[in-house]
């Protein structure tokens, strides 16, 4: 894909989550988090700070916990790479209700910039149809991501998931709470279970 067709980051989770009606959002380490607070704070979001490569399975936690609900992970293509046998999992559980989005921007952002495995070799498409993720995919378009977000509040033919090639724009960071057991609270607070 030529880098003037690559889509903006902020504009790709921002319809994702426009009508995210109960879903779950888990963000991966660095930019995919602060996406996902720049498309608005919301009881739901569950900020990852410090675990990279662990976005994918906190995400099957939660959905294996919360059948019913639609959980979706935004992550990057370092913190994928890091964590990819996550998918391996996913593609064994087959949680029904999960949707996997890489932002992939070919670096690594959040160490310098430096090539990722994605500009090169790697096909996470590839990688997670041979997991078992039978609805693997790669997306071009905003309108592509605007029908991938109604197909993520399906909570009944999942695994989804879905490769964006984004431009490597080094945006301002959105902050949202750094306090873990706020974050954790909030998400149960809004599924209806007392704090921890």
């Amino acid at each position: 894909m030529s880098k003037a067709n690559l889509l903006d980051r902020r504009s790709v989770v921002s319809r994702l989550l426009a009508d995210r009606k109960g879903a779950i959002a888990v963000g991966g380490l660095g930019a995919s988090t602060y996406d996902i607070a720049a498309a608005g704070d919301h009881d739901r979001n569950f900020y990852l700070w410090g675990a990279m490569g662990g976005a994918v399975m906190i995400g099957l936690g939660i959905a294996l916990a919360q059948p019913k609900l639609p959980v979706v992970v935004i992550t990057g293509d370092g913190e994928m790479l890091m964590g990819m046998g996550s998918l391996a999992t996913v593609g064994l559980q087959q949680p029904a209700n999960l949707t996997i989005v890489v932002l992939d921007n070919e670096v690594y952002g959040e160490t310098g910039g430096q090539a990722s495995h994605t500009a090169a070799t790697v096909d996470l498409v590839g990688v997670a149809r041979s997991c078992g993720i039978a609805d693997a995919r790669a997306i071009a378009t905003l309108a592509e991501i605007e029908a991938y977000a109604v197909a993520m509040q399906d909570t009944a033919s999942g695994p989804r998931f879905a490769s964006v090639k984004i431009d490597s724009a080094n945006l301002e960071r959105v902050l949202s709470s750094r306090d873990g057991t706020f974050i954790v609270n909030r998400i149960r607070g809004s599924l209806g279970f007392s704090p921890i």
